[in-house]
């Protein structure tokens, strides 16, 4: 590994990667010597869901957690190529019939190109944000940063890795093989053949909004039946799934082909019929058909039984779920932060496959990377807003007593979450046992559709106890069968189709968190909880103990726990 500290001993070498690609999901992250340190989407801190600004508040809060200034940087890493290679791309696919060859794709793709080449992929806004830095400054293609985030913090020193996005620049999916801490690239499905493109233009046609909404489709299939042909826009009877860009993307008179096929487009925010739910169940079901296929190819292109994912499409817990139950897979790490905003994780280590180096291997055992506020800030906001609250004895022993009670928490403790789940940090937590608790929360609490599904927190010791195929899912992206005598006991996180998508907590990673879920054990004998994000409908996950206490008094819950603190209404 031919790094600075080879070369000027034992100083070390810090290194900061970013997402920038004014698509979504943009993030930062910071490294010392290959050790993670700090990483945060922008969306936490600027409150815009799926923000895609440059992250310059990212960025400051990676640096100021750090200690360090930008001149104290040695790489700074952008997950992406440079924008003259993604816009070469879109000209190839214009010119090849793959994408259709409209005034306004035409215009967005120049407009986009003209925008990230003036900022130099973001680099001349960093230089703007933050002065004149020494450090390296590159790009990362953007599969191999998603690889480089599934393989290095998997754990697993031979692997078979699949990406699986929207779109990179020119990769729609990829393998790639991980052994002795390097990336050996072994093949690519070009874009726009994407099965992130298919799941997204099937999210707009039901009505919601693509890039964002997928996980609705998800949680809506279940309630549908077999019986859609989906077999014009995808094709699953080859080694490598075929999706129909064109006939996907293809618009006459503003009706999409979707829709002269299957029927009109549903209607955002209207009622949803059967034939709407028909058409969920048939995506998500081609959808893990292919991801399922994918992989077996990856196991038979490298010889691996461990598998490592990454990319939007990897945030597929139903798909996840089915592969990992499948017996085809010894083991298997699914990236917390699949989607893009965890490309900077990989992004990061990328100046380590230099010289034919190698990665830093460390398996990646919590997601709990962003800012933390202690007592004395949360007391500081809690008197600015004048507002009554409780100095607790025994955060825990409260809280169960809440809970127990049926009361609905917001609980904020610790280092926020990276990634699209809460995992009892920035959590909004409730009884597992009351069969009304899933309409109460979806109602009262996040202001969201009736058929969204809500997760179990249970502790990793009792997982086999409750789940068919139970194995450890620390950030809640693997979706397992409730065992049948188990349904009834925590109806409010079993899904219609007798699923749940589990996080199994381990005391020595999540000591205050085990302790809660331990003890609301120990007093109603279910060691579960019930734990969705804190946010409302539309918004980001609450970061700051200001955003936690405008969370609070904007819904429907009883107590906020809020450090060693409790404010109630």
């Amino acid at each position: 590994m031919v790094l600075r500290t080879e070369i000027e001993g034992n100083r070390s070498v810090i290194t900061l990667g970013f997402n920038y690609s004014r698509m979504h999901d943009s993030s930062a992250c910071i490294a010392r010597d290959g050790e993670l340190l700090f990483a945060v989407a922008e969306e936490r801190i600027s409150r815009v869901k799926h923000d895609a600004g440059f992250p310059h508040n990212a960025i400051r809060a990676c640096l100021d957690f750090a200690k360090v200034g930008p001149d104290q940087l040695d790489f700074i890493c952008q997950g992406w190529p440079s924008p003259g290679k993604v816009f070469a791309t879109d000209l190839k696919c214009f010119l090849r019939g793959q994408y259709p060859f409209t005034y306004l794709n035409a215009l967005n793709s120049s407009l986009l190109y003209a925008s990230m080449a003036h900022q130099n992929g973001g680099f001349k806004l960093f230089t703007q944000h933050f002065g004149q830095t020494k450090a390296q400054m590159r790009f990362v293609d953007h599969h191999l940063a998603h690889a480089i985030s599934a393989y290095s913090y998997g754990g697993f020193d031979n692997a078979a890795v699949v990406v699986m996005d929207g779109r990179g620049a020119w990769e729609a999916s990829s393998i790639w093989h991980g052994h002795d801490g390097r990336l050996d690239h072994v093949l690519t499905i070009p874009w726009p053949n994407s099965l992130g493109l298919f799941y997204a233009q099937f999210t707009q046609y039901l009505g919601f909004v693509p890039n964002s909404d997928e996980w609705k489709v998800m949680g809506l299939a279940p309630y549908g039946s077999p019986g859609v042909n989906l077999n014009e826009f995808i094709s699953l009877d080859r080694e490598i799934y075929r999706v129909n860009a064109p006939l996907l993307l293809e618009r006459q008179n503003g009706i999409s082909a979707i829709a002269r096929r299957l029927g009109p487009e549903r209607t955002p925010e209207s009622e949803i019929d059967e034939s709407f739910k028909n058409i969920a169940f048939a995506v998500q079901d081609a959808c893990e058909s292919a991801m399922l296929s994918l992989v077996k190819l990856a196991m038979e292109k490298t010889g691996c039984r461990n598998v490592c994912l990454a990319g939007g499409v990897a945030l597929n817990s139903k798909a996840n779920g089915k592969i990992q139950a499948s017996g085809i897979v010894d083991n298997m790490f699914v990236q917390p932060a699949a989607s893009d905003d965890g490309v900077a994780l990989g992004a990061v280590f990328a100046p380590y496959l230099d010289g034919g180096g190698r990665l830093p291997m460390k398996p990646l055992r919590h997601a709990y990377l962003g800012p933390e506020f202690c007592d004395a800030e949360i007391e500081k906001t809690l008197r600015t807003y004048k507002l009554r609250a409780t100095k607790l004895g025994d955060v825990v022993s409260s809280s169960v007593e809440l809970l127990a009670n049926r009361k609905i928490i917001g609980w904020f403790q610790g280092r926020m979450e990276f990634g699209p789940r809460a995992l009892g940090h920035r959590s909004i937590l409730a009884d597992p046992r009351d069969p009304e608790m899933n309409a109460k929360v979806n109602n009262a609490v996040k202001f969201r559709e009736w058929w969204r599904p809500f997760a179990p927190s249970m502790l990793k010791e009792v997982a086999a106890e409750y789940l068919e195929y139970a194995c450890d899912s620390p950030f809640m992206i693997l979706t397992n069968p409730v065992r049948p005598e188990k349904r009834d006991i925590i109806p409010s996180v079993t899904h219609v189709d007798g699923s749940a998508r589990p996080q199994t907590v381990e005391k020595e990673i999540e000591p205050l968190y085990w302790r809660l879920i331990d003890e609301f054990g120990k007093r109603t004998g279910v060691p579960v909880l019930m734990n969705t994000s804190f946010n409302l409908r539309g918004e980001a996950i609450v970061n700051t103990p200001t955003d936690a206490i405008r969370t609070f008094f904007s819904s429907g819950m009883d107590a906020l726990v809020i450090g060693s603190y409790l404010v109630e209404k």
